[in-house]
C-alpha cells in the first residue's frame, strides 16, 4: 500500500471517539508532517455538520482509497468541487429535515 499524498482520499482504520469520527470515515489529506514522525492532517466533513473535522493521524490510522471514484480522469479540481457541493448539499438537506 503506498504512502498518502496531499489531497489523497483516505479511510479511517479506527475509531476516534474524541472528535467523532469512526472507522471507515472517509478524508482527505491536507498536508504531511515529516517531524519528529510521519503524520498527516486529515479534513472529514461530516453529514449533518456545517463544519470540517480535522485531525492529525500516524499511518497506521488510515488508508489510501484508490479507484476512479476517488481518483478522477482529468484535472481534479473541478471534481474535487463538485463532491464538496454535494456533501453540502445533502447536510443542507438533513439539517432542514430535522
Amino acid at each position: 500500500m503506498r504512502s498518502p499524498h496531499v489531497d489523497d482520499f483516505v479511510r479511517l482504520t479506527l475509531d476516534i471517539p474524541e472528535l467523532a469520527l469512526s472507522r471507515g470515515e472517509i478524508g482527505v489529506v491536507r498536508s504531511t508532517w515529516f517531524a519528529p514522525t510521519v503524520a498527516y492532517v486529515v479534513e472529514f466533513h461530516q453529514i449533518g455538520h456545517d463544519y470540517q473535522t480535522r485531525a492529525l493521524l500516524r499511518p497506521e490510522q488510515l488508508q489510501v482509497e484508490e479507484g476512479e471514484m476517488f481518483h478522477p480522469i482529468g484535472d481534479p479540481e473541478p471534481q474535487f468541487a463538485a463532491v464538496s457541493e454535494a456533501i453540502a448539499a445533502a447536510a443542507a438537506t438533513i439539517t432542514k429535515s430535522s
